[in-house]
């Protein structure tokens, strides 16, 4: 008997005919062995902290090199195995003016990899370059089941500053280019570090190719593709709040269990994120008043008749200068390692459940086609039954075509549950690792600033002893 419900909504963007496996990614065709050439990279400057306002918007973040960057290309070698991948983000610099401005930025790579020609080598970039690679990327994998690691964010407000600004390397502006600088070189290195993404002829395109790339015109936030993103991503949440896979099946159930884990991963983070971004505040209002503090004791000092206590009391001023120092010092460390890292995780959370529904619509489209298949076999049947085996002909070879896309939708599901799988498994090794780096980066600048602040007052307890 038929299956007489309505098929489930299709989605146009998931294509059941097309045939895109996980043996076919392999980029086997576009290995070259190439000679290599050596050639050494620049430092990337460093912004410091502003000292103004305790606002978190002028908190600036100071590169945390990894330990890598810097080194002779043997010596990563020799860190990194066989192959490595690093890429640095540098040198931002504004280009036209006015609404048509824009910032480009300095991409440098240093490989071993003979995928690449050369094992040093420098590309100019702006944003928007950065975008359309993240969107290519998509476009190819996530039907695929990859988790496509997440382009930073827009920010319309951050760069109308950058195009109205005269001086964009002062103030907010280099603060806000500095975090964008920063938060591009995380996105290029985790891609680079994927065992897929890394090696994509787009992907390489965008860090070899020494000329301009087209032009994406589909990244901007206000523009009409992207308006368009946002409905076709709200219909999708509506209905994928609507639609219920079988929770009976074995598979199923495990990844209703790692959805509800990447959720109650997103909040935590979400929550964990936001009391570090409360820690930056209160240390640079500590900042601030230890400031206003060192300022009040040199002013005493002044005033003060007695010799050994009027000493004493600008020693402390200097003291409490260099003090504030440290505080503004932590705040910017606190903000570059936690706060930075958490809110990749917090976007990778957001890619990890796009994979995941991506998957659901694969899903539905395989049965969509299952209870199309129905309909036909039930219309093939009763044709035959009437009599008329011109048109039961033609419903025989639609009851064909249609088994056929039923074959190709549930090797498309089982592929992309596999991919997704192992994409986890990775997601999960990964995690741990950039975690434990970041926390044992955090404790040794915590101690190393606390180490330095008992020195100061250690130095300073003889000039107070000395008060007769």
């Amino acid at each position: 008997m038929a299956d007489s419900r309505d098929p489930p909504p299709l989605f146009n963007n998931v294509d059941i005919d097309q045939r895109d496996y996980d043996n076919e990614d392999l980029f086997t065709s576009a290995v070259e062995d190439i000679g290599v050439h050596e050639d050494g990279a620049s430092e990337t400057p460093k912004l410091q902290l502003s000292q103004e306002s305790p606002s978190l918007d002028n908190v600036q973040v100071v590169k945390s090199p990894p330990a890598l960057q810097g080194e002779p290309l043997d010596e990563l070698e020799k860190e990194c195995g066989d192959q490595f991948i690093q890429v640095t983000v540098t040198e931002p610099q504004k280009l036209g003016e006015g609404m048509a401005a824009y910032v480009a930025y300095k991409v440098i790579t240093r490989t071993n990899m003979p995928i690449f020609r050369k094992r040093s080598f420098s590309v100019m970039r702006r944003f928007s370059d950065f975008l359309g690679l993240h969107d290519k990327l998509v476009e190819k994998y996530l039907r695929m089941g990859r988790i496509i690691p997440p382009a930073p964010e827009k920010s319309v407000i951050g760069m109308t500053k950058i195009k109205m600004s005269n001086q964009p390397e002062q103030g907010s502006s280099a603060e806000f280019v500095e975090k964008r600088r920063a938060s591009l070189e995380r996105y290029l290195n985790r891609t680079a570090a994927h065992p897929i993404l890394g090696i994509d002829p787009d992907f390489r395109e965008f860090l070899e190719a020494d000329m301009e790339l087209p032009k994406a015109t589909n990244t901007s936030a206000l523009s009409g593709a992207g308006v368009m993103r946002l409905f076709n991503k709200v219909g999708e949440t509506v209905n994928k709040i609507t639609y219920k896979m079988d929770e009976s099946d074995p598979e199923q159930q495990w990844f209703e269990e790692k959805t509800q884990q990447i959720e109650n991963l997103d909040t935590q983070l979400r929550k964990l994120h936001a009391n570090v971004e409360t820690l930056v505040l209160h240390r640079k209002d500590l900042a601030v008043l230890t400031s206003a503090f060192a300022k009040s004791a040199a002013m005493l000092s002044n005033c003060e008749e007695h010799t050994s206590l009027s000493r004493a009391l600008s020693q402390l001023a200097e003291v409490e200068e260099k003090v504030e120092a440290l505080h503004n010092e932590q705040a910017n460390a606190d903000f570059s390692v936690l706060c930075e890292l958490l809110k990749d995780y917090i976007a990778l959370t957001v890619a990890i459940k796009e994979v995941f529904h991506e998957r659901v619509k694969v899903y539905q489209n395989w049965q969509h086609s299952q209870q199309m298949l129905n309909k036909k076999r039930e219309q093939k049947a009763k044709l035959e039954l009437s009599g008329k085996p011109d048109k039961g002909n033609q419903a025989s070879v639609e009851v064909v075509e249609w088994e056929a896309k039923v074959e190709r939708g549930q090797e498309e599901f089982d592929n992309i549950s596999k991919m997704i799988k192992k994409e986890m498994e990775r997601f999960e090794v990964s995690r741990v690792k950039d975690f434990k780096a970041i926390i044992i980066q955090y404790l040794e600048n915590l101690m190393t600033h606390q180490q330095q602040l008992i020195k100061y007052w250690e130095a300073f307890l003889p000039e107070a002893k000395a008060i007769a």
